[in-house]
């Protein structure tokens, strides 16, 4: 196999030299007959399925050992990922610890723009697989030039590894579109250097997605918001700016303390606000990018493309995927529709949805800064009376389920007991959907549910 293998430094590339691979094809498919002989914790409990499985393991570390010559500059990752195998089966197929080779693992030192990693580790994959089972991915990074220069100087993330993907086993053919290292199962939890994001398959799906929403509801979308439709390669980009400054918000601004610690039992519609509130920075810190002068045509574009991304992957997608059982993302785009709408820059007429776009920035970038201003002044308040104070800024905006204990309000609460008494009074589905989006879910979510697996390179033919 030709060096050159390594040397796809496009975004969009393509990568057929590595999907027929022989050793990646071993690879995926001993990974795949593994996961069918692990339970939920990652180990084999059966003694009778132990040989097999000790033959798949050696197929997968032969495999991987074939591989490395290919990703030298993984190479300390992929030594200690073939010992940890092997340590596995020595160690009779307990609870898998991969922690040595996760440390080895540093991909947010090498963001090098098409540089190919393959991971394999035993694993849950967000909105996917919740069983702890091995999963094999090749990915390539993205980083053009203009996320270079912009994290280098401006949006400082050193965590930040956007990639697209090229194969995966089946724990991602799935909605997942992340790869968390607290994901990976392990003896003890280290200091987290890095998260990755697969921008092709946001893109991909948020292409489909919102041209099939378009459609249903007659709305002429600007020229450049089209043209994110129709070019995989620049939607890409632009959710990499995206998420650039979605995930270093996270721990910045006047926060109360980790308000993203699912750990502190906090009412789902928490999470709401907190996903919103990095949203809503990155839609502003676009609209400063967009106005820079200095900027390059090139980042100016991806800016102003950036806030129809947002804009319509919460108002669309966000809002109407998944099930309705404390579903904190679908809350925060019903949230940002109605807030559009009760402020005069979303109408919904004649069965036309139609946006004031002059107007919609400074809409939008004030429900920002009420949800700003909710965590500045929640660093003054007792937990209970933030949760509050936050559940009133949502139902001014959102009605609540009529049968809501939390929407009579203090005095019907259990205030006295520990917070969590609070939180187990919040419905499955605390703000159900508006009769907009029971009507258009009828009609959008089998498009938002074929999206499940989608990747980049899958997304060739948009129609619905």
């Amino acid at each position: 196999m030709s060096a050159g293998i390594v040397e796809q430094h496009v975004t969009g590339a393509d990568h057929t030299s590595w999907t027929t691979h022989p050793a990646w094809i071993s690879l995926k498919a001993a990974t795949e007959e593994l996961q069918r002989l692990q339970d939920r914790s990652g180990a084999v409990p059966l003694a009778e399925h132990h040989a097999r499985a000790g033959e798949l393991v050696a197929t997968m570390a032969a495999s991987v050992a074939e591989l490395t010559p290919l990703l030298d500059h993984d190479r300390a990752y992929l030594e200690a990922l073939v010992t940890d195998l092997h340590q596995w089966v020595q160690q009779g197929f307990g609870v898998p610890d991969f922690l040595n080779s996760l440390l080895q693992f540093q991909p947010q030192q090498q963001r090098i723009n098409g540089l190919v990693h393959l991971v394999l580790f035993p694993m849950y994959t967000q909105n996917g697989s919740t069983d702890r089972h091995f999963e094999a991915v090749l990915a390539s990074v993205i980083w053009p030039e203009f996320i270079a220069d912009l994290e280098a100087t401006t949006y400082t993330n050193a965590l930040f590894v956007p990639l697209q993907f090229i194969d995966f086993t089946s724990g991602y053919d799935t909605n997942s579109a992340v790869l968390f290292p607290e994901s990976v199962s392990m003896r003890e939890i280290p200091t987290f250097t890095w998260g990755a994001i697969f921008q092709d398959r946001e893109a991909a799906r948020y292409r489909k997605v919102v041209k099939a929403a378009a459609s249903i509801t007659r709305l002429e979308l600007p020229a450049e918001a089209q043209e994110l439709l129709e070019n995989q390669d620049l939607a890409t980009e632009t959710f990499v700016l995206w998420d650039l400054i979605h995930d270093r918000s996270h721990m910045r601004g006047d926060l109360p303390f980790d308000p993203f610690m699912i750990k502190q039992r906090m009412p789902y519609f928490l999470y709401s606000l907190e996903e919103l509130r990095c949203d809503l920075t990155a839609f502003r810190e676009c609209t400063v990018i967009a106005a820079n002068e200095e900027a390059t045509d090139e980042v100016r574009k991806r800016a102003r493309l950036a806030q129809y991304a947002i804009i319509f992957d919460r108002i669309f997608r966000f809002a109407l995927t998944g099930k309705r059982v404390r579903n904190y993302d679908a809350v925060g785009g019903q949230l940002l529709f109605a807030w559009m709408h009760q402020h005069g820059v979303l109408h919904w007429t004649d069965t036309t949805l139609d946006f004031d776009w002059a107007n919609v920035p400074e809409v939008i970038n004030a429900l920002g800064e009420r949800i700003n201003d909710l965590y500045w002044r929640s660093i003054d308040r007792p937990k209970m009376v933030h949760w509050l104070a936050a559940y009133e800024l949502i139902s001014e905006t959102l009605a609540p389920h009529p049968a809501s204990v939390w929407a009579k309000g203090a005095d019907a609460l259990p205030l006295t007991g520990a917070p969590g008494l609070m939180t187990d009074q919040v419905l499955a589905d605390e703000f159900p959907l508006s009769m907009f989006y029971e009507a258009l879910s009828k009609k959008l979510t089998g498009v938002i549910e074929s999206t499940v697996g989608m990747t980049g390179s899958s997304s060739v033919d948009h129609a619905v």
